[in-house]
């Protein structure tokens, strides 16, 4: 059974659409129980598999018992089956709000869901260049329905510019793609790093592949000039959609980490593609949504604004090849993760109280909800990476980890600034939203919010307080992730080795 964990991540979620897609005249709640049953099992299974790769081992499962580099191959060390389970997690809690009411704004919202989960995972988890480009057009075809679902002007505006950049985006891959393997004849990302250590290929038209390829990559990550896309898009979705979107731009990240990390650093004519420009994008992505947080003018906008922080924060780690940065990184894309998607359901359940101001960062009716104001309390404290919690954890570990390199003074500088417009941004929007009072506003007078909608938002930002209660395994974890990551050899050795479903090579701890 062991031999065949690697495609359940994949497989769960598509064969809940499946099923979703059959009984569809069955009613919603038959949906909603093949959905939920499917992000515990998609939990479980992740959990399975991370205990599997933290063994040390790479496991790879060739569909087809076809082995690499020809055959279609699911490669899981601890980075994919780290980003698998938090997915899930992610997955779980957002389709868990989506049961309380939001699903009933439009149709076929459960399979779509499940198929955009079903990319999510598969790109984490494959270890070819062109299935990397199948898994990214299952998320985006998902993504372009679930982002309209609900209707309204604001979310059809919305979908088709996003359906527009994607397609560009999805159209430099393929020409990428091409590239690639006319260059170097493999799209295996294993058999890509093997075959870059030799000279026996045109140089500049590698380098000009992988220069496309990091593009893409960008635009998904939302790396400024290309982010411009991000806090417009977010913000129009549904709240649910948005706080599954927050893991997209991860993709993008995850991307360029894992083929920096195998593929480009160990080779001597792809090692400096990512030098010199990467990080002072990603500062500049910082900054400029910093920026953006502080003139945010509703809450969702807010959240996607944090998004695009987050996202710029952990984009100045790929040009440095080290170890305890990445580290640092992934448990800092964990905790960012998490709160940037329980900002989306906080800006939804705020806007049902607060009347016709809705979610609008000022002064408006006075309503009654301690739960709500002490939640986001907390995802704001996380989010401005203050003490004790784990955006403050995060944070000092990247700073600590990005101190001696080159850019370290202009690092530090670009996030503490960065931090302390955010904090500003956070104390005006709290008080403006629980504190200031509008006696010429009405707050409505709202049903009681679903037990389904309340347990999603109290899990999401638990993570705050509890990635810092657990700081010490987390952080390990991601620290013998890091480490295996930048130990190329045993991912190409045990992606090329002896052909079969679950191929084992002991990698470096």
């Amino acid at each position: 059974m062991n031999a065949h964990t690697a495609i359940f991540p994949i497989l769960i979620p598509l064969i809940a659409a499946l099923l979703q897609l059959a009984s569809r005249d069955l009613g919603l709640s038959i949906q909603r129980g093949i959905g939920l049953s499917a992000a515990l099992l998609g939990i479980l299974s992740a959990v399975w598999l991370l205990q599997l790769a933290d063994g040390g081992s790479i496991l790879v499962y060739a569909l087809g018992d076809w082995a690499a580099p020809v055959g279609i191959v699911l490669v899981v060390d601890r980075l994919a089956a780290g980003m698998a389970l938090l997915t899930a997690l992610l997955a779980g809690a957002s389709l868990l709000y989506a049961s309380g009411g939001f699903d009933k704004r439009g149709r076929h919202f459960h399979p779509l869901f499940q198929l955009q989960i079903m990319g999510i995972q598969g790109a984490f988890l494959t270890g070819d260049l062109f299935n990397l480009f199948v898994f990214f057009e299952v998320m985006l075809l998902a993504s372009y329905t679930l982002l309209a679902h609900g209707g309204g002007l604001a979310r059809s505006r919305a979908s088709l510019s996003y359906v527009v950049l994607n397609l560009a985006g999805s159209a430099l891959f393929l020409i990428a793609l091409g590239l690639l393997y006319g260059t170097l004849g493999t799209l295996n990302l294993a058999d890509v790093a093997l075959r870059l250590q030799t000279a026996e290929h045109d140089i500049a038209l590698a380098r000009l592949a992988g220069a496309l390829l990091i593009a893409v990559f960008a635009l998904k990550a939302a790396l400024l000039p290309l982010s411009f896309w991000l806090p417009h898009t977010y913000a129009a979705a549904g709240a649910p959609v948005a706080a599954l979107f927050v893991i997209m731009t991860k993709v993008g990240i995850v991307a360029i980490l894992r083929v920096q990390a195998i593929a480009f650093a160990p080779s001597p004519t792809m090692a400096d593609l990512l030098t010199d420009w990467l990080t002072p994008l990603a500062l500049m992505t910082v900054l400029f949504a910093a920026l953006g947080a502080l003139v945010a003018t509703r809450l969702r906008y807010f959240a996607a604004w944090l998004v695009l922080a987050s996202a710029g924060t952990l984009l100045i780690t790929p040009a440095h090849a080290q170890a305890d940065i990445t580290a640092a990184a992934l448990y800092y894309l964990v905790q960012s993760t998490f709160i940037g998607a329980a900002f989306f359901l906080l800006a939804e359940l705020i806007a049902e109280r607060r009347g016709e101001v809705a979610d609008a960062i000022q002064s408006g009716p006075s309503f009654q909800s301690p739960w709500l104001a002490m939640g986001f309390f907390i995802a704001a404290i996380t989010a401005a990476g203050l003490p004790p919690f784990s955006g403050f954890l995060g944070k000092l570990m990247l700073l600590a980890s990005l101190r001696e390199t080159a850019a370290g003074a202009a690092i530090w500088i670009v996030l503490l600034t960065a931090g302390f417009l955010i904090i500003v941004a956070l104390s005006r929007t709290g008080s403006r939203l629980f504190w200031q009072h509008n006696p010429q506003t009405q707050a409505l007078v709202t049903p009681a919010t679903p037990w389904q909608s309340v347990l999603a938002v109290l899990l999401l930002i638990a993570a705050g307080p509890l990635l810092a209660i657990f700081a010490r395994p987390v952080a390990d974890y991601a620290a013998r992730a890091a480490t295996q990551l930048h130990a190329p050899g045993a991912y190409v050795n045990g992606v090329l080795g002896t052909s079969g479903h679950l191929i084992v090579r002991e990698a470096r701890p």
